[in-house]
């Protein structure tokens, strides 16, 4: 993450260093490296699952590295679309105000990404 963007665990670091820890190995050094999903497959499913769980200040780190995990915006709008259905409708308004907060317009593109998806 960078600077302007700590990380949830670096911003827990100072008060519960061997939870932040914990999260580096196994959670990203293990979990997230195991060969039965990609990486893309895990940021999605993390993201649904921050969503419907409700939890906004782990959400926008997650956001961002879906992207960086090559899951697109449009992908994401689709998924907090879908996930009103099954995990709420206040869920998923919460979860779209923090992906507009956190990547811009869902027509602004990322790189890589043509507008609109």
């Amino acid at each position: 993450m960078s600077s302007n963007h700590p990380s949830p665990r670096d911003v827990a670091r100072p008060f519960t260093p061997e939870l932040s820890a914990l999260i580096e190995d196994p959670l990203f050094s293990r979990v997230w490296e195991r060969p039965g999903l990609s990486k893309r497959d895990r940021s999605l499913i993390t993201v649904a699952a921050l969503v419907v769980l409700y939890r906004p200040e782990q959400l926008p780190a997650h956001l961002r590295m879906a992207i960086a995990n090559g899951v697109s915006k449009t992908e994401l709008s689709e998924a907090i679309t879908h996930l009103a259905f099954y995990g709420g409708y206040p869920a998923a308004v919460s979860a779209s105000g923090i992906a507009h907060e956190t990547l811009g317009n869902l027509d602004d593109g990322h790189p890589g990404e043509p507008a609109g998806g």
